[in-house]
């Protein structure tokens, strides 16, 4: 079941306090500002600093 795009829109990064998006077919929000990726697990985001990876930045207009 995909997130609820009222969570969606109130969630955060806890690192930079920016918004986050969906990536790798909704199974994980990443924040583009620090490039942290949060894991979606059970339908439940995962945002917690240590369970986050970190991914180099997309090129412009590419989506994760």
């Amino acid at each position: 079941m995909p997130l609820d795009a009222e969570l969606l829109e109130i969630l955060a990064c806890p690192v930079c306090k920016t918004s986050v998006r969906l990536v790798k077919n909704d199974t994980a929000l990443k924040c583009d500002t620090c490039h942290r990726v949060y894991p979606i697990r059970d339908d439940i985001p995962v945002m917690l600093i240590d369970q986050a990876t970190i991914e180099p930045p997309t090129p412009s207009g590419a989506k994760a």
